[in-house]
């Protein structure tokens, strides 16, 4: 099992999936931290060499990652919402924050539909 990062990465993808496993690390940074350690993308992660593993680490931990990057988007969050600004009134309400539509979609950040009742109508 290879530990990068605090991360353990799965045995039995290739090197390139694998690293995406770490947050702040997708497809194309993961080929280039690859090509950087001149490790081939279709080695299988338990494959890895010690010397590969250790040249993976090094290069790694230049990179904002993890931790690091988590607490970074949480503070750029909080900005937005200290100054008042309108994408952190919308991130404060649980709404689309990129001008997406909210009258026919978003129920991942609206949550579950409720139905309005109608008035009742007496009848003399």
């Amino acid at each position: 099992m290879v530990r990068i990062a605090g991360v353990n990465l799965p045995n039995e993808k290739r090197i390139e999936v694998g690293l995406v496993a770490i947050f702040g690390i997708g497809r194309q940074l993961s080929v280039s931290i690859l090509k950087e350690a001149n490790i081939d993308v279709n080695t299988k992660v338990k494959d890895l060499t010690e010397n590969e593993q250790t040249a993976l680490r090094e290069i790694i931990s230049k990179l904002n990652i993890e931790g690091d990057l988590r607490r970074k988007v949480t503070m750029d969050i909080k900005r937005l919402q200290e100054i008042g600004s309108y994408r952190g009134y919308r991130h404060k309400r649980g709404l689309p924050v990129r001008g997406q539509r909210t009258r026919k979609n978003c129920r991942t950040r609206k949550g579950k539909k409720k139905t309005v009742a109608n008035k009742k109508v007496t009848t003399k």
